[in-house]
């Protein structure tokens, strides 16, 4: 193999122009025989045992020269990258450059490389912070919390109202005959929920335990396509009427759901909680705000490849979510009608700026010559352990040194364009502006995360602990 030449065209790529010689070639064309050999007739020979040149006088020299590329080319190619120290972030193009002989051949390589980058401003920069505060009301939000999480349901013997849960039988007729999925026994329906068809809840609202009755519903035009818009029959019957029982907010209360004594204690400590956590909100969001200006701060002619890989990369990610719900995908693809084309040009825009923060990042690592010692990694791994109550070798089981490597790296990065950084008082926005907001980021994918992480493998981490 030799490189003939090795030439960079726009939009960082390289092309390579790699002759394959006639020795190398005579290797690749062995190998294609004895794949080969098996499947070719030869009269006087057992199959498999016809000599390669006897092959070749009957059917032609070229007989084994497509196999013969398809050996070659791969070894070439993979030479040719190490030789000239080429990133690849993609696979080539590949096209025949003039004809194939005993002699060899020669191909082009057109692949993506990793772009140059010109790191812009990433220090000294400013994004809108908020002030984090905390009101009486918020705190007693998330006593409420609490307190649904403790409320208890009692039976009682009157007639349901909104709010009770009522177990009920029912099943669902049209035009005399039971449907399929209309039926159900003992379940708990909370009147108010709106968690059945329209207009079914209110008319089980006035029953009471041991009450029959039948209910008539019409389906919505936009129910599935069996039931839309039909009328039909549910026979229902009421077995229980629960109301819920709430919790007095006093020290008792306290006392049970929490480690305090008072009520005034665990008012306080729920209060420290909800700062905490938006203060990490916040101090989350001014990293995102800065960390999308050293993205946008780049100059890099950045390969399609790289966008396009990190567009799959999010559509993957995706299949995991739905997976996790219990979805399969392609029952969720049809259920709404979204096409995998639409979603991976969707995630273009995302997987653009995620791309434009990767190569700030190593930018930033390399410029600053940020570096982690093997003790960090160790560390850091322990820190991880403690932290998921696991042991150390099951975290590194889970972790490779090299990941936590790239992550802590990565965090010094994101450090020293923070640590630089000065906060803003955010603007304030008028109702039209945040209606405007809010409808512009319904259209927006989600954005992937700045910060590296191994959730994945701490997840996986934690059910082999569990």
């Amino acid at each position: 193999m030799s490189v003939k030449s090795c030439e960079k065209i726009e939009k960082s790529q390289v092309v390579l122009t790699i002759e394959v010689g006639a020795a190398e070639f005579d290797a690749a064309i062995e190998k294609a025989y004895q794949k080969m050999r098996k499947k070719i007739n030869v009269q006087g020979f057992r199959p498999g045992k016809a000599p390669r040149k006897m092959i070749e006088k009957m059917y032609g020299a070229e007989v084994f020269f497509e196999e013969a590329i398809n050996n070659a080319f791969p070894e070439a190619y993979e030479s040719a990258v190490k030789e000239q120290e080429l990133r690849v972030v993609g696979y080539p193009e590949v096209e025949m450059v003039g004809e194939c002989t005993k002699d060899g051949f020669t191909f082009k390589a057109t692949v993506p490389v990793y772009p140059e980058v010109t790191l812009g401003q990433y220090k000294g920069l400013s994004a809108p912070k908020d002030e984090v505060k905390v009101t009486a009301a918020d705190v007693d939000e998330r006593l409420k919390q609490l307190s649904d999480r403790n409320t208890r349901l009692v039976s009682v013997d009157r007639e349901a109202k909104e709010g009770d849960t009522a177990v009920i039988d029912f099943e669902g007729f049209l035009d005399g005959k039971a449907f399929e999925g209309g039926k159900g026994e003992n379940h708990s329906l909370e009147l108010g929920s709106h968690s059945f068809v329209p207009g079914f809840e209110e008319q089980v609202i006035g029953m009471k335990a041991g009450d029959e009755k039948d209910i008539d519903i019409t389906f919505p035009e936009d129910y599935h396509a069996d039931l839309a818009g039909k009328a039909v029959v549910f026979k229902v019957k009421v077995h229980e009427v629960k109301e819920k029982e709430v919790p007095a907010l006093d020290d008792e209360f306290a006392k049970d759901v929490s480690e305090f004594d008072t009520l005034k204690d665990l008012k306080a400590d729920l209060k420290k909680k909800i700062t905490e956590e938006r203060q990490k909100a916040a101090d989350r969001a001014f990293e995102d705000a800065l960390m999308e200006q050293v993205g946008a701060n780049i100059t890099a002619d950045i390969p399609d490849a790289m966008i396009e890989n990190q567009a799959r990369q999010f559509l993957d990610n995706f299949k995991m979510q739905i997976a996790q719900q219990g979805i399969p995908y392609d029952q969720y693809m049809k259920m709404t009608g979204m096409e995998e084309s639409k979603l991976l040009e969707d995630a273009k825009e995302p997987a653009t700026r995620q791309v434009r923060l990767d190569l700030a990042l190593a930018a930033i690592i390399e410029a600053e010559k940020i570096e982690v010692t093997d003790e960090d990694v160790e560390d850091e791994m322990k820190k991880m352990a403690e932290q998921y109550n696991m042991e150390l070798e099951t975290v590194k089981k889970y972790l490779q040194a090299e990941q936590v490597k790239d992550q802590l790296m990565t965090q010094k990065a994101i450090a020293i364009v923070v640590d630089s950084a000065t906060a803003v008082k955010p603007e304030k926005k008028t109702t039209k502006k945040k209606a405007d907001d809010a409808a512009e980021g319904e259209e927006k994918p989600a954005k992937k995360t700045t910060r590296k992480t191994t959730k994945k493998a701490e997840q996986e981490g934690e059910k082999e602990a569990e």
